[in-house]
């Protein structure tokens, strides 16, 4: 199975740059299910449903979110009707939405994609090792489903990696997002579980995480109020990851990190993972 992971939508700018990339990438590499992280989509705060139905149209199978998730009004009584939204699986109980998402595709392989949050320099939530542990006390990969995706949205470095050994064999991916800075650790571990510490952001880098670096940089140099951040608007860069996983395992069978446009140097999968190499770019 191959999955495409994209981190932090930041803005406009980052939401025309992926509803561009998705189908092209979808084509060129066979991608099997496609996953976005939109918590930022809206001005760079939370996501709207107009959003969400953008991002499904434009082939996008399920947005995670994470700490900015309620940044917008309306979502709060939509969420509970989107399966294809999903907000941390370690927040409070009876907090509306959903922590995870079991998807069937075409073929009749399924997938189950996750969605948690940190607890290190974050918001003290539920603790998400013991959620994970829960949750894949009842889905196991080669038993009942095909391939097991988190996106844990996290803070510290340290914190992500814990997890990412703590669930090593036991799901196809642990991805990091929240940071929005691409780290250049995507590997297999041992047990066959793919990681990567953040897949960094889609949105302008001639910025401060995604916004304007003006007014961001002043509020640290003059340690004064600047008003509410906006979202850079120069040239997006896509990031994120493409994954394959082995089917009678469901573990990683190979991943590559994409960067798309932009700033950023790009690094895209070479031409073994293309199905239609004449796909232009």
């Amino acid at each position: 199975m191959k999955i495409l992971f994209l981190g932090d939508v930041v803005g406009r700018g980052g939401r025309d740059a992926v509803l561009a990339a998705v189908p092209m990438l979808r084509k060129r590499y066979g991608v099997d299910f496609v996953i976005v992280n939109g918590e930022n989509a809206a001005h760079g705060f939370g996501i709207t449903p107009d959003m969400c139905a953008k991002f499904y149209e434009a082939e996008i199978d399920c947005i995670t979110t994470g700490n900015h998730v309620w940044d917008q009004d309306k979502i709060i009584n939509y969420i509970d009707s989107d399966g294809r939204l999903l907000r941390p699986i370690n927040f409070p109980a009876n907090t509306p939405g959903h922590g995870f998402g079991l998807y069937k595709l075409s073929d009749g392989r399924q997938i189950l994609v996750v969605n948690a949050i940190a607890r290190l320099f974050m918001e003290l939530n539920d603790s998400p090792f013991a959620a994970m542990d829960k949750l894949l006390a009842r889905y196991q990969l080669q038993q009942n489903i095909d391939a097991i995706i988190l996106d844990f949205h996290s803070e510290a470095t340290s914190e992500a990696m814990a997890m990412g050994h703590h669930l090593d064999g036991r799901v196809s991916l642990v991805v990091g997002t929240h940071t929005h800075v691409p780290t250049a650790d995507l590997h297999i571990l041992k047990g066959g579980t793919a990681y990567q510490t953040d897949a960094g952001m889609c949105g302008d880098y001639d910025s401060v995480i995604g916004m304007e670096k003006a007014p961001s940089t002043a509020r640290f140099v003059q340690r004064l109020p600047t008003g509410r951040h906006q979202p850079a608007m120069g040239e997006a860069t896509v990031c994120g990851l493409l994954l394959e996983t082995d089917d009678s395992t469901g573990l990683a069978k190979r991943c590559t990190p994409i960067r798309r446009g932009g700033r950023l140097q790009p690094v895209e999968p070479d031409a073994s993972w293309q199905v239609e190499a004449a796909v232009s770019a």
